[in-house]
């Protein structure tokens, strides 16, 4: 039976009142071994073996087809189409610019897009027997909006730079909700709060007056 778990999540319009969604508890992964010995119930050894051949078959088809550009449907189960990234260390090319940055050699295939079909997805739903598994909530800040605003201030004042994490156990806030908030802050030019650097590196900071910020 499966199980489903009631998720509390940020409210992404702004305001502080959480959302619910629910989701699916992933009961554990089943492997190529097991899941050609699941499908091959009351089968002999050698049925469950070419099946599993075939399952790896099909991946090394899907590798080659993917990687030559076509997108791939398979009846009953869903279409693959492979996505293009750039790889580590290459900048993002400006459309209109006078110097081309990107060639074949700067781009690389980064994920595969799936889409189910829409009958493995009825076919699962009347195998579906839900029963709940609990709950999980966001962490809740013990502080108000401006409370938490005074504490980084403080913090920021006795030790000159703050990461995200700071805030996090400062505040008890979750990271996710933790880094929006801080976003919001680093906006209002009202709020005392800067940032230098960027990605891993982002540090926040005392705004001096000034700071110009896109």
């Amino acid at each position: 039976m499966a199980k489903y778990i009631k998720q509390e999540m940020p409210n992404l319009n702004g305001t502080e009142e959480p959302q619910v969604f629910y989701r699916l508890k992933t009961q554990r992964n089943i492997s190529t071994k097991e899941f050609a010995t699941l499908i091959s119930r009351n089968s002999s050894v050698t049925d469950r073996a070419e099946i599993e051949g075939t399952i790896m078959r099909i991946a090394d088809g899907l590798a080659e087809l993917l990687g030559n550009g076509y997108s791939v449907t398979i009846d009953g189960v869903g279409t693959f189409k492979a996505g293009l990234g750039l790889k580590e260390g290459k900048e993002i090319d400006s459309f209109d610019g006078d110097e081309t940055k990107r060639n074949a050699r700067s781009l690389q295939l980064t994920h595969i897009q799936y889409r189910a079909d829409k009958l493995l997805i009825m076919e699962a739903n009347k195998r579906c027997k839900l029963e709940r598994a609990g709950e999980s909530r966001l962490c809740q800040s013990p502080y108000n909006k401006e409370e938490r605003l005074k504490l980084a201030l403080e913090f920021l004042e006795k030790r000159g730079a703050m990461r995200v994490a700071d805030y996090v156990k400062m505040t008890g806030l979750s990271r996710s909700v933790a880094t929006k908030e801080l976003i919001e802050f680093r906006r209002d030019p009202l709020s005392g709060i800067s940032f230098i650097g960027r990605g891993n590196s982002k540090v926040y900071v005392k705004r001096i007056a000034d700071d110009n910020e896109d």
